[in-house]
């Protein structure tokens, strides 16, 4: 079983996406993330916030719309990049994914969870499901450092 490549975040698309975790607090935000894959790493150019209206528990889950995974793939064609994965938030809660996570779970995609407290973003954590239909932690090369951690 080959371990997941790490995933290296453009500045940009690291903050909207922490961004996003701060302004939905205490709901759970979620998004896409599009990029580049090399051999070595997964390169995250940009991502595209999707709101969570379809989760009626949006504090402790996300959904995404049909419409918007239709969305997300028609602008991976569009700009010529993957659709690498989906960032979603855990409010006051560990990047540790949930059973709810692991059941929405694709191959090969990348899960980053963003855990948020009240006062603001405590870590950043990537997941990918592996053969065992268990999550493997990918590597995140270059995160922000917070000034506090769960």
């Amino acid at each position: 079983m080959s371990s997941p490549l790490p995933l290296e975040f453009r500045h940009n698309a690291m903050l909207q996406m922490i961004e996003d975790a701060n302004r939905t607090f205490p709901h759970e935000c979620c998004g896409f993330l599009f990029g580049n894959s090399t051999p070595v790493h997964r390169d995250i150019e940009e991502i595209l916030v999707v709101d969570n209206r379809v989760e009626s528990n949006a504090a402790r889950r996300f959904a995404i719309a049909p419409l918007d995974y239709m969305r997300a793939e028609r602008h991976a064609l569009a700009s010529g990049l993957e659709l690498i994965g989906i960032y979603h938030s855990h409010p006051s809660h560990p990047a540790i994914p949930s059973i709810h996570d692991l059941r929405l779970a694709m191959p090969s995609f990348s899960y980053v969870i963003l855990s948020v407290y009240p006062e603001g973003l405590a870590t950043i954590r990537s997941w990918q499901l592996n053969t065992n239909q268990n999550f493997s932690e990918e590597p995140i090369l270059n995160s922000i450092s917070t000034p506090w951690h769960n």
